[in-house]
């Protein structure tokens, strides 16, 4: 059963509107982000993003080594949803890969990078944002297969037939 939510307009449009600000100044590579985090910001990515406590981390252990590994971005949100405090967008963006990335030196390729963001507004400030990066996707066009030949893509090809669980019974073909 759905729990109660904050479905007034004017706090998703305030909240959406702290978020747009800030991926303006992403976007611009601004080196002035405090005013768009909250004093304990915090940044939680996937495996291979880490977690980041504060403004100071995320710039040092996130915004300024993915800007030395990719240049040439260019931003593409394909949605943006805002409910309440809470607002959220996937899309990817588009870089040349020109520094050392996941212990792979500058290649010079083009590359896509998907992402989903969900994000928590405070105060008139971004206080949480969850990250989901496809890393597998940005290695696999760098030349290195993350699932070693084992992703469930396979299965899609036909390459490989898919498991089932033990306690399945065959369900009769009519």
């Amino acid at each position: 059963m759905p729990g109660p939510a904050d479905d007034d307009p004017e706090t998703a449009r305030a909240s959406l509107d702290v978020v747009l600000r800030m991926e303006a100044a992403l976007g611009a590579s601004s080196n002035t982000m405090g005013e768009h985090f909250h004093e304990d910001f915090r940044w939680m990515g996937n495996r291979g993003c880490g977690t980041k406590h504060g403004l100071d981390a995320f710039r040092r252990d996130w915004q300024l080594p993915f800007r030395a590994a990719f240049t040439e971005r260019d931003y593409r949100t394909a949605r943006f949803i805002a409910q309440g405090e809470w607002v959220s967008c996937f899309g990817h963006i588009e870089a040349t890969h020109s520094g050392p990335f996941m212990g792979i030196p500058a290649t010079g390729r083009r590359v896509t990078i998907p992402y989903m963001d969900f994000w928590r507004v405070r105060d008139g400030r971004i206080a949480d944002n969850w990250v989901s990066v496809d890393f597998p996707a940005v290695l696999a066009q760098l030349g290195r297969d993350a699932f070693d030949g084992e992703g469930w893509e396979a299965f899609d090809r036909g390459e490989k037939i898919p498991p089932r669980p033990s306690d399945m019974r065959e369900e009769a073909s009519t």
